[in-house]
């Protein structure tokens, strides 16, 4: 039996996926969720085989979501869901620990045979993106910042300011402004905007 778990923040795709797989027998939805907080909360309380999830969420993206519950279930098998087709995204999710990648504008039949197939271990990718090119792209975008720049990155995709990125990572504000030029210098951009401009590019708004 294949124990799903759904996190979207659209109810009614949420709704439309419950009716499709309403009367298949050997799938089981345990739970459904609006953000990806309550995501993590769910799988570690269900436990589920397969989890579908948007990469894009409130309170955390299914990026970081697909991460944690990789580290903490590494056998749950992972499904991005998501409107979002750009090679930096389908890398991040790919490199999280997804085990497919499926466009919203595809079929429903193709999401149960996707499910079923990453359930028997294998990976299952929507037939119109290029997994080579966002591998690769992803690969080349890790060469140009840290680790701590991509995280400080990510924040400033939220919205948040140097003090709350530096409360938030317990850093000085010294510390991000400084990445924050640094960023800006390596990545050839022109200031504090264009940084603002390529963080919700590269990072979706996570």
């Amino acid at each position: 039996m294949i124990r799903l778990a759904i996190a979207e923040d659209h109810q009614s795709l949420i709704d439309g996926i419950k009716l499709l797989l309403a009367y298949e027998d050997d799938i089981e939805i345990v739970g459904t969720v609006n953000d990806g907080e309550a995501l993590l909360e769910l799988v570690r309380l269900k436990q589920p085989n397969v989890v579908i999830t948007d990469i894009r969420m409130p309170k955390m993206d299914g990026i970081t979501a697909t991460k944690l519950i990789k580290k903490e279930l590494p056998h749950t098998k992972l499904l991005a869901f998501t409107m979002f087709d750009q090679t930096e995204a389908i890398g991040q999710m790919l490199e999280a620990g997804a085990s497919g990648y499926l466009l919203k504008n595809s079929a429903l039949e193709e999401v149960l045979k996707a499910v079923r197939s990453v359930y028997k271990g294998q990976t299952y990718y929507d037939a119109n993106i290029k997994i080579e090119d966002a591998t690769n792209s992803n690969k080349k975008a890790k060469g140009v910042l840290t680790k701590r720049q991509i995280e400080i990155l990510g924040l400033i995709a939220q919205g948040k300011t140097s003090r709350e990125i530096a409360d938030e990572l317990f850093i000085g504000i010294h510390t991000v402004d400084t990445h924050r030029k640094n960023m800006i210098r390596i990545l050839g951009l022109q200031g504090k905007g264009e940084l603002m401009r390529y963080a919700l590019e590269k990072k979706y708004k996570f």
